[in-house]
């Protein structure tokens, strides 16, 4: 057997270290997520002795809950390379509408509820429009119906809260199944028919195409703009859905709630490992993503942690997952 040329050993030497790279990307990629998760779980535990306690554990999913309906919806924008900043008004806007139909003294649930979904159908629609019609940058589409959508919510209230909710209203976000909270269950029932969607169906294989590549995509056939279309109203849905949950859980609507809920969702499906050049991304990574984040700041609270703080260590995790994002796609 005759001996590399020493350009041909420098070609094999870059050829391995390359694979190697791959292969590395390949395992955090893969297990990066689940492996830091289970060391804050087992940090936390040995910090306070009440983590790893039932009702803290669900109550720890039943807070992850309400933003884990906005970053299941973020999740299916953000594939396709888009951005989706009005949920949190969205939101806001859907509470609010749900809650001055749902009033103490009666017994309406379905109303109030079909009521702040269409709104936030409407908002997916126009968010929608202004990206495919008016060919304006979700960022800024989005952006602009986020500050209308939340100045919508404080004129329809006047700026003042609307409280005291029908008792089967409630029951949609403080009622229970034996001991999981209803939020919990409506989450994984969520997440689950999502994570369907998006890995097993012909609809998910094309909204990883246009992310990919949304001219390629174009030329074999796909429907882009549909596939556009339906993700921003799947976002603004389950963003109303979350506004309703939240509504019902503390029986009451402020019009500002919601703010904020935009870059915590988005923070959640990054760190979950959803690409921000659109393509990669899975529902199972977003869930791990949204229940780290809420572990990590119940633990902080259990700890007393000031949360000024507590800020600054979720933006370094933050941080953090974009540079592995950033690393992963070179």
């Amino acid at each position: 057997m005759s001996a590399l040329s020493p350009s041909q050993a420098s070609s094999q030497v870059q050829l391995n270290a390359s694979g190697q790279r791959a292969r590395l990307k390949q395992l955090a990629g893969d297990y990066g997520l689940i492996v830091v998760f289970i060391a804050c779980l087992v940090l936390l535990s040995i910090g306070t002795n009440s983590f790893l306690t039932v009702s803290n554990l669900i109550n720890v999913v039943r807070q992850s809950s309400i933003i884990g309906f906005i970053a299941l919806g973020m999740t299916f924008v953000m594939i396709t390379a888009g951005i989706d900043l009005s949920v949190g008004s969205v939101a806001g806007l859907a509470g609010v509408v749900a809650a001055s139909l749902a009033p103490a003294n009666s017994s309406a649930f379905a109303l109030p509820v079909a009521a702040g979904l269409g709104t936030g159908l409407i908002v997916g629609l126009i968010n929608a429009g202004l990206i495919i019609r008016g060919g304006v940058l979700p960022f800024l589409a989005t952006l602009a119906v986020m500050a209308a959508t939340r100045g919508i919510t404080l004129i329809y209230t006047d700026g003042h809260p609307v409280s005291d909710l029908s008792t089967p209203f409630q029951w949609l976000g403080a009622g229970t199944f034996g001991i999981v909270p209803v939020p919990v269950v409506l989450f994984l029932l969520a997440a689950f028919f999502a994570d369907h969607v998006l890995a097993r169906t012909r609809f998910g294989r094309h909204v990883y195409a246009v992310g990919g590549n949304a001219e390629a995509a174009r030329t074999v056939g796909i429907p882009v703009r549909r596939v556009i279309l339906i993700v921003y109203l799947i976002s603004a849905t389950l963003a109303a859905f979350s506004g309703i949950v939240l509504t019902a859980r503390v029986n009451g609507a402020d019009p500002l709630a919601g703010t904020g809920y935009e870059l915590m969702a988005i923070a959640a499906v990054v760190i979950g490992g959803t690409s921000l050049f659109g393509g990669v991304g899975t529902i199972r990574g977003t869930v791990l993503g949204v229940l780290l984040l809420a572990v990590v700041r119940n633990g902080l609270d259990l700890l007393n942690v000031s949360s000024y703080y507590q800020e600054t260590v979720q933006g370094l995790i933050l941080i953090v997952a974009v540079l592995l994002n950033r690393w992963k796609s070179d």
